[in-house]
């Protein structure tokens, strides 16, 4: 990949104008691509850098760079542009030989021994089936720990499950007031249906149970009272809920190719002293107190600091808005907010808690991952160390910001600068439906409301509308299947549906990538699905016409792309100076490159737009450049070693997504 390159070229140039001009300390200076391969490979700013301080023009500068600078391993000429450029031609045989025969992977990132960074994504409430608005979560979160551990950043995952909040509470109410049903008749309900699509639909309607009794709130206030406090019928009916949903959520997780590390219930932080040793700390340094008047009194609070509240705040008391200046992290009848939860988590994973949780292995995952759970009960001292990160990243939706900001408001307040900067809200906007996708998945919107007026569909998973995950991706890989079907029939259906299950899932999480982040996404399934333009699809689909090259490579030849790059030692490399060739080379090692920018910005679409501009240029190469009927050797040989390199490069760049390569399509 390029990083290697970059980095030595920085490095001797730097050297280079320390020595030149007597420089104890080189200005920071830009290693750019020209927009012409004709100008050379890299261009090189320094001379803009240095010409006010030396006060020089940019242009004698570089020739006098290009004079001193002497030979760079990789570098075949170095050029003085005339607008003060430092232009650097790379030696294109042993650029594309050294990556097509070394290891593959990313340039080794420097990393602090010891240092671990967490991702803390999904975090799906336990109360009913994963709906589409989780899919950006989820696709966000696994894409930033896939390329983190790209650049050897060591990762560890997290999945916070959030056992004891009010839409687990709802979910109990439900089945006791609604249905009711005890333990055995829930299980009974559990073990014969779809539990989680059983528990969304109940979800609705205990909305509806609400709406117009205000008195029934009281009882949802005793259900999380009995859940926080345990060891009674509501506390064990909330654990069975939790656990089977959250089986559910991970065999969904699953089908997106989504595994975790790590799952921390919030109950293990109360029943194991968490929040009671928060607590002690918060009230020790200052960073909360007792409001003793107006709404909140009662109250242990945390005052907002400028610029972090939301625009109405309401009180967690009664509901009315107050002047955002506080934030209740106990209310005045001694329950713990969820704010105060996070801040006990958010401790802990710094390893500034002094306590640890206990650990019990969950399972194992399908790629043969083990995953942990918290627990309550004895820990297995096979279990790896958890938490003490240096870096963590929180990835939640951008309604939660202020909350976040409080997270890093309270390790300043406590002395802990480097972890407050270090602890990262990972925000995006939500998703809608487009107007034909809520039709084509049974939701029709009434043409005379407000809903018809706009571009999009909103989802509300407490009012019942919304996508289910699962039946998102078996509606995808339905449609997926009569495609493939139609270009290959004459595979077998399981391979059908294999393939089809690989493009539903690329449909999608290209779909939650190609957007920044900041952007509200309108979901369409034609969009997402289609084998042209800007999809998941179209990538696979250009991965497998280069494997397709190399397939038939083999039954014509019998040579192998080991065997072809084998020999291109002995192999005239012209077929490199065609920039278009060479350009697509190029361009295939910058991935590493692409993906330190993709860390720097936490923007992933650039990685997406990146994957999707290298099939354009191969797509491109491959119809107006000849492999397979090309009649010269040389061209034939180093042409297909070219696509052999993007090839790889576009399949690491899809992994990254998340994204599998079916073998035919």
């Amino acid at each position: 990949m390029i990083l290697n390159v970059l980095r030595q070229v920085h490095e001797q140039v730097a050297a280079a104008a320390a020595r030149q001009y007597g420089l104890t300390e080189v200005p920071a200076f830009a290693i750019e691509v020209p927009p012409n391969r004709a100008l050379g490979d890299l261009a090189v700013t320094i001379a803009f850098q240095l010409a006010r301080s030396l006060r020089k023009a940019p242009r004698a500068i570089a020739q006098e760079l290009a004079g001193v600078l002497g030979a760079i391993p990789g570098v075949t000429k170095v050029e003085a542009a005339p607008n003060g450029y430092l232009n650097l031609s790379l030696d294109r045989r042993a650029f594309l030989l050294a990556r097509l025969v070394g290891p593959g992977g990313a340039a080794a990132t420097i990393v602090t021994p010891g240092a671990k960074t967490i991702v803390e994504h999904t975090a799906i409430n336990p109360n009913k089936a994963a709906h589409i608005g989780h899919l950006r979560n989820a696709a966000l979160g696994d894409t930033l720990a896939r390329v983190l551990s790209f650049r050897h950043t060591p990762v560890e995952v997290q999945n916070y499950i959030d056992d004891l909040g009010v839409q687990v509470a709802d979910i109990i109410i439900g089945f006791r007031e609604i249905e009711g049903k005890t333990l055995g008749g829930i299980r009974e309900i559990a073990d014969t249906t779809r539990f989680d699509y059983y528990c969304w639909d109940l979800y609705s309607r205990v909305t509806e149970w609400y709406e117009g009794h205000p008195e029934r709130l009281e009882v949802r206030a005793q259900a999380l009272h009995d859940l926080e406090a345990g060891h009674n019928d509501t506390a064990e009916i909330g654990t069975f809920i939790a656990d089977r949903i959250v089986r559910a959520h991970l065999k969904t997780m699953t089908r997106l190719n989504i595994g975790y590390d790590l799952l921390t219930y919030e109950g293990d932080i109360l029943r194991l002293q968490f929040w009671a040793r928060a607590f002690e700390i918060l009230k020790a340094q200052g960073a909360v107190f007792l409001q003793t008047e107006g709404k909140l009194a009662g109250c242990w609070v945390m005052r907002i600091e400028e610029g972090d509240a939301p625009p109405d705040e309401s009180s967690e008391e009664g509901g009315d808005a107050i002047e955002p200046r506080e934030k209740v992290i106990v209310r005045s009848n001694g329950v713990v907010t969820y704010v105060g939860k996070d801040l006990a988590n958010q401790f802990w994973k710094f390893g500034l808690l002094g306590k640890d949780f206990r650990y019990r292995l969950f399972g194992t995952q399908a790629s043969g991952r083990p995953l942990w759970a918290t627990t309550s009960g004895d820990t297995d001292p096979a279990a790896p160390a958890f938490g003490r990160a240096t870096h963590i990243y929180n990835v939640i939706d951008s309604r939660q910001m202020y909350l976040q900001a409080l997270l890093s408001q309270a390790l300043r307040t406590l002395g802990h600068a480097e972890e407050a900067e270090h602890s990262i809200h990972f925000s995006y906007e939500m998703v809608a439906l487009s107007h034909a996708t809520a039709r084509e998945l049974g939701y029709e919107v009434p043409p005379e409301g407000d809903e018809a007026r706009k571009p999009f569909v909103e989802v509300s998973g407490r009012k019942g509308l919304g996508v289910k995950v699962d039946d998102l991706l078996d509606l995808l890989t339905e449609k997926a299947a009569i495609e493939v079907g139609k270009r290959n029939p004459e595979l077998a259906p399981d391979e059908r549906a294999r393939t089809a299950a690989q493009i539903a899932v690329a449909a999608i999480r290209y779909f939650m990538l190609k957007f920044s982040r900041g952007k509200l996404i309108v979901f369409d399934i034609e969009e997402a699905l289609s084998f042209e333009g800007e999809t998941g699809p179209y990538l696979q689909y250009a991965v497998v016409r280069a494997n397709n090259i190399f397939n038939k490579l083999q039954e014509r030849e019998g040579r192998t792309a080991a065997a072809i790059i084998s020999a291109l030692d002995r192999t005239p490399a012209g077929e490199l100076d065609s920039i278009d060739c060479w350009a697509m080379v190029f361009e295939a090692a910058r991935l590493d490159d692409v993906v330190e920018q993709v860390v720097r910005s936490l923007e992933f679409s650039s990685l997406a737009k990146y994957a999707f501009g290298l099939a354009q240029m191969f797509n491109a190469f491959y119809h107006r450049y000849p492999i397979l009927s090309e009649e010269r050797a040389d061209l034939k040989y180093w042409r297909a070693a070219a696509v052999a390199y993007v090839r790889d490069e576009l399949t690491r760049a899809l992994g990254l997504m998340g994204i599998d390569v079916p073998a035919r399509m």
